[in-house]
């Protein structure tokens, strides 16, 4: 059977053209309205256990290149799109979407309207699901989607953090402004004096981290189930919390070391960390019907009245009057559905946001989030 199958728990099933591996996965679909970046997303941790289905026409016109991914390999389970670009055009490009997913072991499926997808979990929520490029029935497929725990209720850090501590290479390569034929599109310096940072990885991307030593921090990463003590005794300036995969509601121990690390030090979470600070203060999290996941996502600051276009990716958010009952001011809001993209601590200083800054590639630092880390860290140094 020359055909990849995409099915749903609800037992509808789509077919369409095999591309990448030959290969059976599950996951969560969720749409993503970027019309590019599609190897930062692929590469992104937090889509961990998540089927892109891309909502743009065409997916790998420019290729693939050897600086733009997030991460080590690719994170998402699988891929789908309208139509792939087998023949990419980029001076960038090193090989084309259909041979990096194979090399990752990671299977796409494309020949299928991914509008008509996107509409169906927008009105019905997100669905569990069963992409393969083998030679499986429409019956099987839609039983696999069904047996798949899901992503309730899991926690998926031991796979998206790193295996142990080190120190972040913050070399110019890693933090220079992305440049293109010597123009520069962010001529600021890096700022100093750099502050001692430690990074918890929840499945953080790697341009937040060049954001975070571009904005003056000497970052190092320490995994997910790193303890209060060992942060401790590292004994840094301030702490990072990163965006990640899995329910924070799965993450007590984490969120646990949160609270310490907030009494002692400056605090900033992004995405996942956003959540984890929520339940550290004993706020509680839910999951969305379908998730933030792309860009064009306005966002409001409550305080100043400004407001941001962002990129999110995440299923979860954090509940706005548990968070207000414990101790925590929410900051800003997301102009869509109302839902809290930020909040501060009354008392602590600690802040977070829910939206990814500094999308890359382009700037590696955005003006509000990490300078206003840097602030708040020289005001408690």
């Amino acid at each position: 059977m020359n055909s990849a199958v995409l099915a749903f728990e609800d037992g509808t099933v789509y077919r369409g053209k095999p591309f990448g591996a030959k290969k059976t996965v599950l996951g969560e679909a969720v749409f993503n309205t970027s019309m590019m970046g599609y190897q930062e997303l692929l590469t992104d941790p937090s889509n961990y256990m998540n089927i892109l289905v891309m909502t743009f026409v065409e997916i790998g016109c420019y290729g693939i290149n050897d600086e733009d991914s997030e991460s080590g390999g690719i994170k998402a389970s699988g891929l789908v799109v309208a139509r792939d670009c087998e023949i990419p055009s980029n001076w960038r490009s090193r090989m084309g979407i259909g041979e990096y997913l194979e090399k990752n072991g990671v299977p796409g499926i494309s020949g299928i309207d991914t509008r008509t997808i996107t509409r169906k979990i927008r009105l019905n929520g997100s669905l569990k699901a069963c992409l393969s490029t083998e030679d499986i029935s429409d019956e099987e497929a839609v039983n696999l989607a069904r047996r798949w725990s899901g992503i309730e209720g899991s926690n998926f850090l031991k796979d998206a953090t790193c295996e142990s501590a080190y120190h972040f290479d913050d070399s110019e390569k890693n933090i220079k402004p992305f440049e293109l034929g010597g123009v520069h599109i962010n001529t600021r310096k890096r700022t100093f004096p750099l502050f001692k940072c430690a990074a918890i990885d929840y499945g953080v991307k790697k341009s937040l981290l060049r954001s975070l030593a571009y904005s003056g921090f000497d970052v190092t990463v320490f995994p997910a189930r790193v303890s209060a003590e060992e942060i401790s005794d590292f004994a840094p300036q301030c702490v990072f919390l990163s965006s990640g995969a899995g329910d924070p509601a799965a993450a007590p121990k984490e969120a646990e070391v949160a609270a310490k690390l907030m009494k002692k030090y400056p605090v900033f979470g992004v995405g996942f960390g956003h959540q984890i600070i929520a339940r550290a203060l004993g706020a509680k999290t839910y999951k969305l019907k379908f998730g933030h996941h792309g860009g064009n996502y306005p966002v409001r600051n409550i305080e100043t009245g400004k407001v941001s276009i962002t990129s999110q990716n995440h299923s979860f958010a954090s509940d706005a009057e548990s968070l207000e009952n414990a101790g925590a001011i929410v900051t800003e809001v997301n102009l869509g559905d109302g839902t809290v993209e930020g909040l501060r601590h009354r008392d602590l200083p600690t802040f977070s946001i829910q939206y990814h800054p500094g999308a890359a590639p382009g700037t590696p630092g955005s003006d509000y989030p990490f300078d206003a880390f840097y602030d708040l860290v020289g005001k408690n140094s």
